[in-house]
């Protein structure tokens, strides 16, 4: 009976140096997030602090932007006028022979076939 008691009593002594362990390791796992969330806090109170004095020069460029996205069309329109009136007119291919293949590699980019 003396050695079921012993046994018992060593056996809370271990479970408890287990848990009181685990918990000591709990706890500084925990402390270190509390610093790294505590840092992370101060990080975004400073990225608050430059998005406010950026936040209206966003909204200028945002304006600017707008501008210039509708302006695009028209200014498309005249570089194809532009275009039209530099470029030489199309020719014609000549006519092809029946059955022969058309190669539209001498279209436009300049390739002569060697004689």
């Amino acid at each position: 009976m003396r050695r079921l008691v012993v046994l018992t009593v060593a056996a809370i002594a271990v479970l408890t140096g287990g848990l009181a362990l685990y918990l000591f390791w709990i706890g500084t796992l925990l402390n270190r997030i509390a610093t790294n969330v505590e840092d992370s806090a101060d990080l975004v109170r400073e990225i608050d602090d430059h998005a406010k004095v950026i936040g209206p020069g966003v909204a200028h460029i945002n304006r600017v932007g707008g501008v210039v996205a509708g302006a695009l069309p028209l200014l498309y329109g005249m570089a194809e006028q532009i275009v039209r009136g530099v470029a030489p007119p199309p020719t014609t291919p000549a006519a092809a022979e029946p059955g022969a293949r058309r190669s539209r590699l001498h279209d436009g980019v300049g390739f002569t076939p060697p004689e």
